[in-house]
């Protein structure tokens, strides 16, 4: 999957887009002799949360409808690109568990949704273009919605095709899909407080 380009080891590789590379968030201080050894820096408390519930909460109200993937999960673009995901949702005819390998995904998700990033942007000279271009690529891809949650803002971004995209506070509920909404500051504390009915 990951190959080495240069001298940076492929494991610090976080996505790929046209055979350019984009890092793990805190690679140079792994590549520096005198700073870390054990890999870039992982999901805080709150994201790992964040993302915890999430999940719960989805496969409580959607189980059986729709496969729950998670853990950066790899998706291929087309050959040089792919995307790493937080969660990513998809029917059962999309995929076939009983195929599972070691390569990407090359199935577009119905939804897509991400906490933040681990992506090193801080090289990138305009921030949102990393997010920006990310969303785009994703819902080109066929990906019906993408949802940014921002833990630093309180913030969610909610990116449907050919719909113009939305920037809501935490307080707002999130429609994710048939009928499924969600309320970020409820599901951090509590993963019975997503708003909304999935038959509705």
């Amino acid at each position: 999957m990951k190959e080495a380009v240069g001298t940076i080891p492929a494991s610090l590789i976080y996505e790929m887009v046209e055979d350019q590379p984009i890092y793990y968030k805190g690679y140079k201080q792994f590549l520096n002799p005198k700073g870390q050894k054990t890999g870039p820096t992982g999901s805080s408390f709150l994201q790992s949360l964040i993302i915890s519930n999430l999940v719960l909460f989805i496969n409580k109200h959607l189980g059986g409808r729709y496969i729950v993937l998670t853990n950066e999960v790899g998706i291929q673009l087309s050959k040089g690109t792919w995307r790493a995901a937080d969660i990513a949702l998809f029917e059962p005819g999309q995929i076939d568990v009983s195929q599972a390998s070691n390569k990407y995904i090359s199935v577009s998700p119905k939804v897509v949704i991400e906490i933040d990033t681990k992506a090193e942007v801080a090289e990138i000279s305009d921030t949102f273009s990393y997010y920006n271009e990310k969303t785009e690529q994703l819902l080109d891809f066929g990906v019906e919605k993408v949802i940014w949650i921002f833990t630093d803002s309180k913030k969610a971004l909610i990116a449907t095709q050919k719909k113009e995209w939305a920037l809501v506070d935490w307080s707002k509920n999130i429609k994710i899909i048939d009928g499924l909404e969600i309320n970020i500051e409820e599901v951090i504390h509590d993963i019975q407080g997503g708003k909304g009915d999935a038959n509705d």
